[in-house]
């Protein structure tokens, strides 16, 4: 795992030396994702540098560094992740006229040897792994980027006066001197919205995310680049459930064991120690069970736990290590030990972030680094497998719905948000009713708010929309005219015709997986060297999971069916038959008291007209009333709270 960075064009570093000067700074400010080396690759003639940071986890001598030049000299690679099938596609070339001069065993040199002879889209379609790299053709002075299908890795780009730049992270375009790290109030809204900056925006005008599954073309002396995608979640879904698979229930239980084995057999090839991440759940007890049948010796297992009981999981995956025989690890977390974390993660993240748990897979990122280079996790079971519960909320939601004329549904929903507003009034006069009595409005309040919402939902999108937004209503928040339009805008989604349960997993892996799940574990575990890889995101798991019928998912009302098949055979059900929790904290209360200060620093009226992007007021209120118990507003405030953060250590940052 690395971290790259590159730029084409002279502006602003009119000559060599200043290249090099400019692109070594951007290069070191990604040494956490790679601190073993450091490399770069320059033609001044060309306008062209190239920088990277190694964390060696395959061939780890010399013969490993990049930027890598082709054995033919064409082609030169800038490039972080892992390729899995890369022993058989070196096979492969070395079988096909004309021997490659192989000069290590990294699959770095053997991607690198794949772009030079079969070109940048076949190679991509023949890629097992998670990647993004940048490829420099120093003939047609061309450069490709490309990322992998589930978007793993990270890759930024934008081009700013003639100079088109790439990296890793965000921090790395503020050592450019034609970087101009303007915010984007469009981005700021779709963030307050998804607590997460989708792709393709970033938080800054003129920089963009490389969409997962795609790869791009530019080329100097030809406006903008090219797009290209060669994979598409929503895509594939809908090819493969329209090719269901017809076995029996013991025939798709032993075909996916099989598909899951191999693809955590070849996560497994490291030439460094590998440990997996153990919540006790069913995705994570599954991979870890997998990989011991593997392992010649105990696997190395991590988890985090928590003092309040409510949200602990620690004991479930200690119970679930017994039973498998691995060598087990766990770090109890306090509120003071989040709030040591809590002022890295502007850093971290580089643009505004508000997935609490990002505090949580920190910790365990930085429990396993004690011990192992590279962490398995179970990442995407999910969304593969129809493990949330407001997949089936939202089938009932929208069979519900549907049946009901969209104007007579909005004028329901008039009247619910009218009745919601004065609820809401009577309860913030103080005096006038009981605590007591305020909590139960409070409750009533958000039940009529979630219902008229459901009503005034347009299409599934829409729909779909309003179940995964933090505020509902961003635009109140940030004083823009219109909100920008996301895939749930898309005609493709409002026109599917499948189950509900199904459009609602294929969203999410385009969207809430590679935007949020994805990027908390990249940074966090990045942020202490460590290199995460996810079993269940392998091309011929998720193919296989989308041609399932509903049924092999979803029983008795619970996901997962049969994923709880594979796992039987490995881990008694008693020890992961238990309602999910996922990697929650105790936030609501924590805000309530040992964050207090913090926040309140940060949500002061003073504080938030200097920064001029928000309304105070209603910032204010919604504080207060968590703060007395009113309603729990955590999740909302934890977005403002993590903008905040970002905004004063980009100023910070900016101002060094």
């Amino acid at each position: 795992m690395c971290g790259i960075v590159g730029f084409v064009g002279a502006k602003g570093c009119p000559t060599a030396e200043t290249m090099r000067a400019v692109g070594e700074a951007m290069t070191a400010r990604l040494v956490h994702r790679g601190p073993d080396d450091a490399g770069c690759w320059l033609d001044a003639g060309a306008e062209v540098f190239l920088g990277h940071r190694r964390l060696a986890v395959l061939d780890l001598s010399p013969a490993g560094r990049q930027p890598m030049v082709s054995a033919c000299g064409r082609y030169v690679l800038n490039y972080n992740g892992e390729i899995y099938n890369f022993a058989e596609l070196k096979k492969e070339l070395s079988r096909d006229d004309g021997a490659i001069p192989w000069r290590g065993q990294s699959d770095t040199e053997v991607l690198l040897e794949a772009l030079a002879r079969w070109g940048c889209e076949e190679t991509l379609k023949r890629l097992n792994g998670m990647f993004a790299f940048a490829l420099w053709d120093r003939r047609e002075k061309t450069l490709f980027l490309a990322r992998d299908r589930f978007g793993e890795k990270p890759l930024y780009y934008g081009e700013f006066k003639g100079v088109f730049l790439f990296a890793s992270e965000l921090k790395a375009f503020r050592h450019h001197p034609v970087f101009e790290g303007k915010v984007d109030r469009d981005a700021v809204t779709q963030y307050l919205r998804f607590g997460y900056v989708p792709c393709p925006k970033s938080i800054f005008h003129g920089i963009g995310k490389l969409p997962p599954g795609s790869f791009l073309r530019w080329r100097q002396g030809q406006p903008g680049p090219l797009f290209q995608r060669y994979w598409c979640a929503t895509r594939e879904c809908e090819t493969n459930r329209r090719k269901p698979f017809a076995g029996a229930d013991e025939e798709a239980i032993e075909h996916l064991a099989g598909l899951l084995r191999e693809s955590i057999r070849l996560r497994m090839v490291a030439d460094v120690p590998v440990g997996v991440f153990l919540s006790g759940g069913i995705d994570s007890s599954t991979v870890a069970a997998l990989m011991q049948t593997q392992s010649a010796r105990p696997v190395q297992t991590f988890t985090i736990g928590f003092q309040e009981m409510a949200f602990d999981e620690a004991m479930h995956a200690r119970k679930v290590a017994g039973y498998l025989g691995t060598e087990h690890h766990e770090l109890v977390v306090t509120a003071e030990e989040a709030m040591r974390v809590i002022p890295r993660l502007p850093t971290l993240y580089d643009e505004p972030f508000a997935d609490s748990s990002q505090i949580p897979t920190f910790l365990v990122s930085r429990l396993a680094r004690q011990r192992v280079t590279v962490s398995l996790s179970g990442d995407g079971g999910d969304e593969l497998f129809c493990g949330y519960d407001r997949y089936q909320l939202g089938r009932m939601l929208w069979n519900l719905s549907r049946h009901v004329p969209l104007p007579l549904r909005r004028g329901i929903a008039g009247g619910m948000h009218g009745m919601a507003r004065m609820i809401r009034m009577s309860a913030a006069r103080e005096g006038f009713i009981s605590p007591f009595f305020r909590k139960h409005l409070a409750g009533v309040f958000r039940k009529l708010e979630g219902g008229a919402g459901v009503l005034d939902s347009r299409g599934k999108g829409g729909l779909m929309r309003f179940l995964v937004s933090h505020w509902k209503h961003p635009l109140l928040l940030t004083g823009t005219r219109e909100e920008p339009g996301t895939v749930f805008d898309e005609k493709g989604v409002n026109e599917w015709n499948g189950d509900f349960r199904e459009l609602m997993m294929a969203v999410d892996a385009m969207t809430y997986l590679p935007d949020d799940l994805l990027v908390k574990v990249d940074r966090a575990s990045m942020g202490v060297s460590l290199e995460v890889r996810a079993p269940f995101l392998e091309q011929r798991v998720a193919e296989f999971a989308w041609s399932l019928p509903m049924p092999m998912k979803v029983r008795g009302g619970t996901g997962k069916w049969i994923l709880r098949g594979v796992l039987d055979r490995y881990v008694p059900r008693e020890l992961v038959d238990r309602p999910k929790m996922g990697f929650a904290i105790p936030l609501g209360e924590w805000l309530r008291g040992p964050l207090r200060a913090w926040a309140e620093a940060l949500l002061s009226g003073q504080q938030l007209e200097t920064e001029g992007l928000l309304h105070a007021a209603l910032i204010r209120r919604v504080w207060r009333e968590h703060l007395e118990g009113y309603c729990s507003w955590h999740s909302c405030l934890w977005d403002i709270l993590m903008l905040q953060a970002w905004l004063e250590d980009w100023r910070r940052d900016a101002g060094k």
